[in-house]
């Protein structure tokens, strides 16, 4: 059973730093391919970073490429998420996901229902 537990978040101010974790409790992790979403109030949960196997494959969403990084620790079954440049459009509740099927391409990484499980959530917020 997989279960995600996020941490990390909170209120900084624009062009700071910030590293989320996520933590999973299974025994699968070094298996799994994690990414992380976000969600604004009124809008869909949207991609933000994605890593597979071993961290072969890192993707990002364009509006983050250079500013975010994801890597995993396999000896911990954490997944991270460093926040640098914070924006104020950063501000949202951040998603960990893992996915336990087949498929480790973008295609099938970058969508809410390409995921099996779901942390609860972490709340980032970048002020102006």
């Amino acid at each position: 059973q997989v279960q995600l537990v996020e941490s990390g978040g909170g209120l900084v101010q624009a062009g700071g730093s910030l590293r989320l974790s996520c933590v999973d409790s299974g025994r699968t992790f070094s298996r799994n391919k994690m990414g992380w979403f976000r969600q604004t109030p009124g809008k869909e949960r949207e991609f933000v970073a994605a890593i597979t196997w071993a961290g072969a494959n890192t993707y990002y969403t364009d509006s983050v490429k250079g500013r975010f990084t994801i890597a995993r620790d396999d000896a911990k079954n954490t997944v991270y998420l460093q926040m640098n440049s914070l924006k104020p459009e950063d501000t949202a509740i951040y998603y960990c996901a893992a996915r336990t099927r087949n498929g480790d391409t973008w295609s099938s990484l970058n969508e809410v229902g390409d995921y099996d499980y779901w942390g609860q959530g972490t709340q980032v917020t970048v002020s102006s």
